[in-house]
């Protein structure tokens, strides 16, 4: 397929795909836009005029491109990732299962999340592609540049973790941790000092990061009191998120990051909350986001 126009309708035809199928790998919608670009810019500079099967070869230009993408965040981590929770891409002529793609979204979701920065690129590659979008191991393995065993290897691997993040999501003790970092966040923003009393430990630890300059003269907060005055009416813009895997807060009004909070919580109290600003350190982290 030699014809430009043919090439864009083809392009177009399997976008939807493409599109879920890069999202699935990389967790952001920006990034998914930037990879089907980036594998557009490749097709139109390929000869495809062999190519039987549009569709797969079209998934495995885009498969390759998300690869690269992960390998450069893995080793740069030039800059934080707010992940958005895996949607669902219902689209029928996309070449996708929407009953499949529920279940795969219910049963990884969040676990997905947990695990992101602990999933080498080809880990999540071979999982992506195997178990959300049922190719083979023959399929995948020139696509990661291994063997079809090492290949099967992967995915097993990739699947266990998420299982074991799964287990640890769907567990009373992470929900509960859950509602409590939000109960915070909703009591800080509307400035609900009795509020803040109750999710707070009478003997929390406020660490603050001197990098941010309203705090540099008092780095270290204790008690609950004292806590709650410096968080209520504040922290308007933060958000929830898993920090390294655990339920955390980032504040970031219009999308401008501020500093991150790591939030400790022993026995249904939180008894110690970390802010990190110091934007070095805050590329250190594994951030994504819950909704």
């Amino acid at each position: 397929m030699n014809d430009p126009s043919g090439l864009v309708e083809q392009f177009e035809k399997h976008r939807n795909h493409l599109h879920a199928v890069a999202y699935r790998m990389l967790g952001s919608t920006n990034e998914a836009d930037d990879a089907l670009q980036e594998s557009w810019i490749r097709l139109s500079r390929t000869d495809n005029s062999k190519v039987n099967n549009m569709g797969g070869w079209l998934t495995t230009i885009v498969s390759r491109v998300c690869l690269d993408m992960l390998r450069a965040r893995k080793s740069r981590r030039e800059q934080l990732m707010l992940v958005d929770m895996p949607e669902l891409v219902n689209n029928q002529h996309d070449g996708s299962d929407p009953e499949h793609e529920t279940l795969l979204a219910d049963s990884v979701g969040i676990a997905m999340l947990m695990v992101l920065g602990n999933l080498n690129p080809a880990e999540r590659i071979a999982f992506v592609l195997h178990d959300i979008f049922a190719l083979s191991y023959s399929e995948i393995a020139p696509i990661i540049g291994r063997n079809e065993i090492a290949a099967r290897q992967l995915a097993s691997r990739a699947r266990r973790r998420i299982q074991g993040a799964k287990t640890t999501a769907d567990s009373e003790e992470f929900k509960r941790k859950r509602e409590l970092v939000d109960a915070f966040l909703t009591a800080s923003r509307s400035g609900d000092f009795e509020k803040l009393i109750m999710v707070l430990d009478p003997d929390v630890v406020l660490r603050q990061d001197p990098a941010f300059p309203p705090v540099a003269a008092w780095p270290i907060v204790h008690g609950a009191e004292a806590v709650a005055k410096g968080f209520a009416g504040r922290a308007q813009g933060a958000r929830l998120v898993l920090i390294n895997g655990s339920v955390g807060a980032v504040v970031a009004p219009r999308g401008k990051m501020l500093f991150v909070l790591e939030i400790k919580i022993e026995e249904g109290k939180i008894i110690e909350i970390e802010m990190i600003a110091e934007q070095s350190r805050i590329r250190q982290l594994d951030i994504a986001e819950l909704k």
